[in-house]
């Protein structure tokens, strides 16, 4: 049976390294773990700002009651019930799935894991902290990235400059130049009779400097370098949705045209905030770190009491182990197919021996060893 269109089975060993280096991460920074319901209140999930392309893409339900639902489509809305009563700064992370309804590609599922930190109650040396974590994440996980950068009440005073009316939905069209041509946005600028600003975009970073929201970009850029952060600045980045209202920021890599991190500062329940989220899935599909495959099965010929008793000790090292009975052939077959590394005999002369019969699958050598020198080798 085929799997709905935009969701996947996957084989998570990968992920699961990612995703725990990703809250080790989060951890070291104080970050406390949160976990929060996949299915919300529809008008909970739509909030204040419902004509943001994310909402609009939000898988709508309905339960028995005829009580309309929605699936989580990120998880900073959750933040406005979390924080209550919770001393000041709040900084949360979560890992899990959100889903949206929208078309499919390559690097797009319907079903996705975001990976998120917060700090509710934050200022600009937060934000450069949240810029760390990112590269700390992403160094760990031998990724090249770029960190982009732009301000909210930059793009706003740019606007206004040119006298450009209707700001939420031209920056909406703006969001979207990583997406379209050039060619694309200019049409659909001209709509709102603001085309002009992408002559603005091109123009050196110095032009911006004559703009008060500026100090800021000069503020998070000073916080950066404190940690050894290399930030971009980027006239034209605007992000998507409309609750951000001061810093923006979104992390690239040439490998794809995707954004594998983004994020930036906004307000939750009239506390100025600030968060980022990862894209586990395109964080798996780049990064190029291994997962050790440090395994042993153990074939009991006949002497299933010795080798429950050796795999206890195995297990006990933290060392993944499995038991197979009987057939060794096949056994061996098995763990060819899963590249299992060694393979540990028990039959009737190891236990005579009181050894233990170890074979390196990669080399075929086989040797007897005692149960000692056994727990050294591993």
């Amino acid at each position: 049976m085929e799997t709905v269109k935009g969701f996947r089975d996957i084989e998570a060993s990968k992920r699961i390294l990612i995703r725990n280096l990703i809250g080790e991460t989060f951890k070291l920074y104080n970050f406390e773990p949160v976990e929060t319901p996949i299915i919300e209140y529809k008008k909970f999930v739509k909030g204040e700002n419902p004509d943001d392309e994310a909402i609009s893409d939000i898988f709508k339900l309905q339960d028995k009651g005829k009580r309309k639902l929605a699936l989580r489509y990120e998880f900073t809305f959750q933040l406005k019930r979390l924080m209550k009563n919770k001393k000041l700064p709040f900084k949360r992370y979560q890992i899990g799935e959100v889903f949206r309804d929208e078309p499919i590609t390559g690097n797009r599922f319907r079903q996705f894991t975001q990976c998120d930190a917060d700090v509710v109650s934050s200022n600009i040396k937060d934000e450069a902290e949240i810029l760390k974590i990112a590269s700390d994440i992403l160094n760990k996980l031998k990724i090249k990235f770029i960190i982009n950068i732009n301000n909210r009440k930059l793009l706003n005073e740019v606007l206004d400059d040119l006298m450009i009316r209707n700001k939420k939905a031209v920056i909406k069209e703006i969001d979207k130049l990583d997406k379209l041509s050039e060619a694309e946005i200019r049409k659909n600028l001209k709509k709102y009779k603001a085309d002009k600003i992408l002559s603005v975009f091109k123009k050196p970073e110095s032009y911006f400097k004559k703009y008060k929201a500026y100090s800021e970009i000069e503020e998070l850029k000073k916080a950066c370098r404190l940690y050894g952060v290399k930030v971009n600045f980027q006239a034209c980045l605007a992000r998507g949705l409309s609750y951000y209202n001061g810093t923006v920021f979104e992390i690239k890599t040439s490998k794809i045209k995707e954004t594998i991190a983004a994020g930036g500062s906004y307000l939750i329940n009239n506390i100025q905030s600030t968060g980022i989220s990862f894209g586990l899935d395109r964080l798996e599909m780049l990064s190029d770190i291994k997962v050790l495959n440090k395994k042993i099965l153990i074939i009991s010929l006949n002497q299933d009491k010795k080798a429950i008793s050796v795999a206890k000790k195995i297990r006990k090292l933290g060392i993944v182990c499995q038991i197979m009975y009987g057939k060794p052939g096949k056994a061996l077959e098995y763990a060819n197919s899963l590249k299992i590394p060694y393979v540990i005999f028990i039959g009737d002369e190891e236990v005579k021996k009181k050894k233990v019969k170890i074979r390196n699958m990669r080399s075929g050598k086989e040797k007897l060893i005692s149960e000692t020198q056994l727990a050294n080798l591993l």
